[in-house]
């Protein structure tokens, strides 16, 4: 697992950053993504991939320890689909 601080040490030394200079313009980035995403909008980093919203519709569902059926509510949750060169990187 690579967690935000490392990424931050790693842009901090490519870009000649602090590191506290890079974790900012991370969370920066993170947070600009969530507004898009609460405001309904689509974001895009090309090459990289799309984030969006997905709604997924009340259901039912089983309690495992029980097996009662309850009501699993609706919900919205944010999906990245990746680009062509994330696919690539990965398949490739």
């Amino acid at each position: 697992m690579t967690t935000t601080n490392e990424i931050a040490d790693k842009i901090a030394t490519e870009q000649n950053l602090s590191k506290a200079q890079a974790k900012a313009i991370i969370e920066s980035i993170f947070a600009q993504i969530v507004e898009s995403a609460k405001a309904g909008a689509e974001t895009s980093i090309p090459s990289f991939g799309k984030f969006k919203v997905k709604e997924t519709p009340e259901r039912e569902g089983r309690n495992p320890s029980t097996g009662a059926t309850i009501k699993i509510a609706a919900a919205k949750k944010l999906t990245l689909t990746p680009g062509k060169a994330v696919k690539d990187a990965l398949n490739g």
